[in-house]
């Protein structure tokens, strides 16, 4: 069988010999991945090799058209190819920190298998034909447009991928408009956007993806190692090198008008916690606090485990009203949750301030907020405390010789 066939004065691409080349491509690259990147197991390097196996598969089904297993081989490679479109933009989210959840990625495939097993597959390979180029030309472009704004990398690559994956979008629109106005069977449709032509562009971006994968997977899992160095393994906050880091960086950007608060925290009579129930009693305790005071901040806002059972927040732009009214919303969240065998969780002493009229000093006002929070366990714990930055500011001076 020729792969170029002379069709009324046009070169025309034999689809059998296509599915072929490109299901040995799609091997190979399945191929190179496995052994490129054995020791690299990265979402987004997981998703991708999933994309690739259900594209393989798919153009596989597509084999037996013509066959008499045509009538479940169509539906079944109409649905792997989706699904494939689709595993590609879950990759892309993982760029983001993002997950694609199930009921997001199935309902592509099942509609595109659903609508060519109502449409009689098996005396039409374009059974269902509508809602499977729609729903490839959506798993692609949502894949485009993840690449698009992904903000970790911000590179020539992330930016390539997006541009080829939003061409080979625009293409299957076409794809689909076409097939609607004009039918499968139109010289048009059968000349730019019939498996041949559309196995091509689909091509061109397998490998384009697959040529930056390693690079990609590799800029995410030392992402990935990075924040596992920065955070605490117990309660998964920032460790105290890592928010002191970033906090400082924050308060600089926050000296521009903006303002910032600090909080610390201390757990009240965590000790007696560990000596009479246990480590996991305290373990348990450590990680309510990170998930009371995760949930009651803004996304913006930093939260560390400072040392023990001390906490530390920043919170750009916030007052020290805000922030003494956030430290007793982390206590009242705190007192509703429970602990091991029912018990209650410690209470929590704070002590809060806020940047002064002069330069702001991250090291000042940690000083500051461990005052504030000395004198609120001695006035009997369970409080917030205070500290008015200009007070501390004066009586700095004034200690100045």
């Amino acid at each position: 069988m020729n792969s170029l066939a002379l069709q009324e004065g046009t070169i025309v691409l034999d689809p059998f010999a296509v599915r072929i080349i490109l299901g040995l491509v799609t091997l190979a690259l399945i191929v190179i991945s496995c052994v490129t990147s054995q020791r690299k197991r990265t979402p987004y390097a997981d998703w991708w090799r999933a994309a690739l196996f259900l594209f393989f598969v798919g153009n596989a089904a597509f084999l037996l058209n013509s066959t008499p297993f045509q009538w479940w081989a169509n539906p079944v490679g109409k649905s792997l190819v989706v699904a494939g479109a689709f595993c590609v933009w879950a990759g892309a989210r993982t760029l983001r920190d993002r997950q694609a959840a199930l009921w997001q990625l199935l309902p592509g495939p099942v509609l595109a298998g659903a609508a060519s097993i109502l449409d009689d597959p098996a005396s039409s390979v374009w059974s269902g034909g509508v809602a499977y180029l729609a729903m490839t030309t959506a798993g692609i472009s949502f894949a485009a447009i993840e690449l698009w704004f992904t903000q970790s990398a911000r590179s020539r690559i992330t930016k390539f991928l997006s541009i080829m994956a939003g061409l080979t979008a625009a293409y299957y629109l076409m794809r689909t408009l076409t097939y609607i106005l004009y039918g499968a069977e139109s010289w048009l449709f059968r000349t730019y956007f019939g498996y041949a032509p559309a196995a091509l562009i689909h091509l061109m971006l397998l490998v384009a993806v697959s040529s930056t994968m390693n690079t990609l997977s590799n800029r995410q899992l030392i992402r990935r190692l990075r924040e596992r160095a920065d955070r605490d393994h117990l309660t998964g906050l920032l460790n105290r090198g890592a928010f002191l880091d970033l906090a400082a960086r924050e308060l600089a950007r926050s000296s521009q008008g903006r303002g910032a608060a600090l909080i610390l925290a201390d757990l009240d009579n965590f000790k007696a916690v560990n000596d009479e129930h246990g480590h996991s009693a305290g373990d348990a305790a450590l990680r309510a606090f990170a998930e009371a005071s995760s949930a009651a901040v803004r996304s913006t806002d930093l939260i560390g485990r400072y040392g023990g059972e001390e906490f530390i927040l920043f919170l750009p732009g916030a007052s020290q009203q805000r922030a003494e009214a956030i430290a007793s919303d982390i206590s009242n969240r705190l007192a509703a949750m429970e602990g091991t065998d029912g018990l209650p969780f410690p209470t929590v002493s704070y002590g809060v301030t806020s940047t002064g009229t002069g330069d702001p000093d991250l090291a000042f006002m940690i000083n500051v907020a461990d005052a504030a929070l000395y004198s609120a366990k001695a006035q009997g714990r369970n409080r917030v405390v205070g500290a008015d930055p200009l007070d501390a500011e004066s009586a700095e001076d004034r200690a100045t010789p």
